[in-house]
């Protein structure tokens, strides 16, 4: 398993690492009109409000593009997914696919929230990450 670089959060987005630490899945909301939204802003995209709130997200979400990622210097093990996915909240998040092979993927595949431990690049303890895994069929 490769390494990674730990986040540097700053202030608006510090909820969401903060989250992240304790395996939950954070979305900003906008404490006026409602809205929610990913990645963080310190702004409201709909309403220009400055204040929110948080909100945990279901896990679920559908494929909505992908690419395969692959390391400029170093052989890759695997194909790494990048996604870009529609959560059931309603946004947009970009993220691994895991425990999916490249024949499997394709748009509107339901995908289900995963944490993965990774060997950190520049802290001791591993970093956690929130990934994405095909869901189980609901057949």
């Amino acid at each position: 398993m490769s390494s990674v670089i730990a986040p540097t959060p700053d202030g608006v987005d510090q909820y969401f690492w903060d989250g992240v630490a304790r395996k939950q899945f954070l979305l900003q909301q906008c404490s006026a009109c409602g809205a929610l939204r990913q990645p963080p802003a310190p702004m409201c995209a709909e309403c220009n409000a400055l204040e929110w709130e948080t909100r945990e997200a279901s896990g679920r979400a559908t494929v909505y593009s992908w690419i395969v990622s692959h390391h400029p210097t170093e052989p890759d093990a695997a194909p790494r997914i990048i996604a870009v996915l529609d959560l059931e909240e309603g946004v947009r998040f970009v993220t691994n696919l895991v425990e999916c092979t490249l024949e499997d993927v394709r748009f509107g595949l339901p995908v289900e929230l995963t944490w993965v431990e990774y060997p950190s690049m520049n802290r001791e303890a591993p970093q956690i990450l929130p990934q994405f895994r095909p869901a189980p069929s609901r057949d």
